[in-house]
């Protein structure tokens, strides 16, 4: 066995690796770039290296200062994690040649799989069920056209390169054809240096289903069964399960034997996932083939028990797998959600900056469910907008998945950020929703339910009692802490401007009671503090957590997906309150502004100009994906705020139209 290990990543996935090498005994040697200098992955390191700026192109990429650094700290292995260098079968090559272990399969599997185009053919030659599509290289926008007519719409354009939901786009038409296939090209080149494009047929309503495989350098070859990552933004995978709510054991089996039957087709070694694109009657086609580590690995290991990172290492090692086929089986069910630094209120645009808050939930078994959070974070980290914003990915694993849905509902209530934009109340409105827990999923299910975009969720009946009960119980906290002299029990409590005539008492044990509407709601186990973030209590036998924070005129309260103002007031001022007028929003109308911090790639109009709804004004580039923005008015360019190369914050006025 290794003796020591570098780790070609960073965040939250070179935290996984270091977890497991220490299990294991094994040192680790962690390369970092400027952003990431003082990373928690760096403090968790036995040793660290410097290897660049922040970009990856300078750092992370250049194998180069990868293989310097493997020599400078005489480590025997690298384990490239996800991302980066992970599925370069040129890396893999060099550091055979260096004499230097590759955690990750061998060379020959990454370059059969690894480019989608050549991966296709393979499957199609090996047996494997195939999307209908074009295979080879695509010259022109002409020929793409011409090509998808052949095929017929819908098509999906995807980078042959491409990973991590960059360089895909569908399209309807030929304009979208003619439009997408060349934004296609350039975000492929950009994003991978590579900007090859194929194309195929566009499964309508369909199911994006995984197979986990392991195998080791002696021929074994096993399934770990299926995951379900249909729930999707963009094409990044935003909520994964396991195992699929969709299959039966007959298709598991067909699709596990068919993932397994290409891995041995490659002579596959170490850990793979091959992705296949189900449709609703459980049919199903091979995607393509990551050679690598997944980012939703974890939940393959709560129903499984198999730490995949610990399989990767001894399998690079020459071990021979411990287990067969008939050894695994699926125990419970587990859900991952994947935290980012995204204002899902704003679109989801990045949500750049400095973590001021961070109270994540407890990890461990806690009762009806089990929590595992892979977060590579700290409170007072930056999100850096040089790579992926993703702040942790949240699993919960339960017996049965209704008990693995809720269990994820709980962790998110306890799940506290501040400091920029996250997208936990979104993960939250899920998790309530009917459909998901119907387990009815398909890729498009973001843009089914939330069509018009996210603004949050009305609060339920039972999230208003939360919200009554939670402001009353801190309006009389703070209340005994200023030595009110009135010692007021009844207020009347404003949700917006919804009000509810409220009564406090405590009971023999010393409990808040809330006389609410004819009704007596009790407040129990209440742990609060003024200047606390989360107010966790227990309402009538039911706990649950609210984040909280004090406003001028009352309390800003969110509880999940429901957000308010809650106001506590006497019943006169509530009356007052009542008869103001409503705030108008500003007109903005005539702006466009930048959604998110970022750099200006393009602003391809000038003042003067006449410009139709629907023309591009202005390109922005974050985190490593292009942001287009179109006018939505006719009108005539009054003033350009910035141009190409200019870095701009959230809201900077791009053009202003006359």
């Amino acid at each position: 066995m290794f003796k020591k290990i570098l780790i070609a990543n960073r965040g939250e996935i070179a935290v996984r690796i270091i977890k497991t090498c220490r299990k294991m005994g094994i040192k680790t040697v962690l390369v970092y770039s400027d952003a990431d200098a003082g990373s928690l992955a760096c403090e968790m390191a036995d040793e660290t290296i410097h290897i660049g700026p922040s970009p990856a192109a300078q750092s992370y990429l250049i194998q180069d200062k990868i293989v310097d650094a493997v020599r400078q700290s005489g480590a025997e292995a690298v384990h490239p994690g996800f991302g980066f260098l992970s599925e370069n079968p040129v890396f893999a090559r060099r550091l055979e040649a260096e004499g230097i272990t590759f955690i990750g399969p061998n060379p020959h599997a990454i370059e059969a799989m690894g480019d989608k185009i050549t991966s296709k053919k393979f499957a199609a030659e090996a047996g494997v069920s195939t999307v209908p599509g074009h295979m080879g290289l695509i010259e022109s926008t002409e020929e793409a056209v011409k090509i998808a007519n052949e095929i017929g719409y819908p098509v999906m354009i995807k980078a042959s390169a491409g990973g991590g939901g960059k360089g895909i786009r569908v399209a309807h038409s030929d304009a979208d054809m003619a439009e997408g296939f060349a934004a296609v090209k350039a975000e492929a080149l950009t994003a991978f240096g590579d900007d090859r494009v194929f194309l195929e047929k566009f499964i309508v309503n369909p199911r994006h289903i995984e197979i986990q495989v392991l195998g080791d350098k002696h021929g074994n070859i096993v399934s770990l069964f299926d995951r379900e990552c249909s729930i999707q933004r963009r094409n990044q995978k935003v909520i994964e399960e396991a195992p699929s709510p969709l299959l039966d054991d007959a298709t598991r089996k067909a699709m596990g034997d068919q993932a397994v039957a290409l891995a041995r087709a490659v002579n596959y070694d170490s850990a793979g996932t091959v992705e296949f694109v189900a449709g609703q009657d459980r049919s199903f086609y091979f995607l393509e083939m990551n050679t690598r580590l997944q980012v939703e690995h974890p939940v393959t290991e709560l129903i499984t028990g198999v730490d995949l990172v610990e399989q990767m290492i001894r399998s690079a090692a020459g071990e021979t797998m411990g287990f067969k086929q008939e050894d695994l089986s699926i125990n419970g069910w587990a859900i991952e959600s994947r935290i980012y630094a995204e204002d899902p209120y704003r679109g989801f645009l990045p949500s750049i900056g400095r973590l001021v808050r961070y109270e994540q939930p407890e990890e461990g078994d806690q009762g009806d469910y089990t929590v595992r959070n892979d977060s590579g974070v700290r409170e007072g980290d930056e999100i850096s907008m040089f790579y992926d914003p993703m702040i942790a990915k949240l699993c919960a694993w339960g017996e049965t998945r209704d008990a693995a849905v809720e269990g994820m509902a709980r962790a998110l209530e306890d799940t506290h950020l501040s400091g920029l934009g996250h997208n936990v109340p979104f993960l939250s409105a899920v998790m309530d929703q009917d459909r998901f827990k119907s387990g009815e999923l398909s890729t498009s299910y973001i843009k089914d339910e939330f069509p018009d975009g996210f603004r949050g969720l009305e609060p339920s009946e039972a999230q208003k009692d939360i919200f009554i009960t939670v402001a009353a119980a801190m309006n009389e906290v703070l209340a005994e802490q200023a030595g009110d002299p009135s010692e007021r029990t009844d207020w009347t409590v404003l949700i917006g401007r919804e009000g509810h005539a409220v009564s406090l008492s405590y009971d023999e044990a010393e409990d808040l009671v809330i006389s609410l509407d004819e009704r007596d709601l009790t407040l129990s186990e209440i742990d609060w503090r003024p200047g606390m973030a989360q107010f966790r209590a227990v309402l009538d036998d039911e706990p649950f957590t609210a984040e909280v924070k004090r406003a001028p005129d009352g309390f800003d309260i969110r509880h999940r997906a429901a957000r308010a103002r809650v106001r506590v007031l006497t019943p006169r001022a509530a009356e007052m309150y009542q008869r103001l007028p409503e705030k108008i929003a500003a007109d903005t109308s005539k702006l466009v502004l930048s959604p998110m911090p970022g750099l200006v790639v393009d602003i391809p109009v000038s003042v003067g100009q006449e410009v139709k709804s629907g023309e591009t004004v202005a390109i922005i580039e974050a985190m490593k994906m292009q942001n287009i923005l179109k006018a939505e008015r006719d009108g005539v360019v009054k003033a350009v705020g910035a141009k190409a190369g200019d870095p701009v914050a959230a809201d900077d006025v791009l053009v202003e139209f006359a």
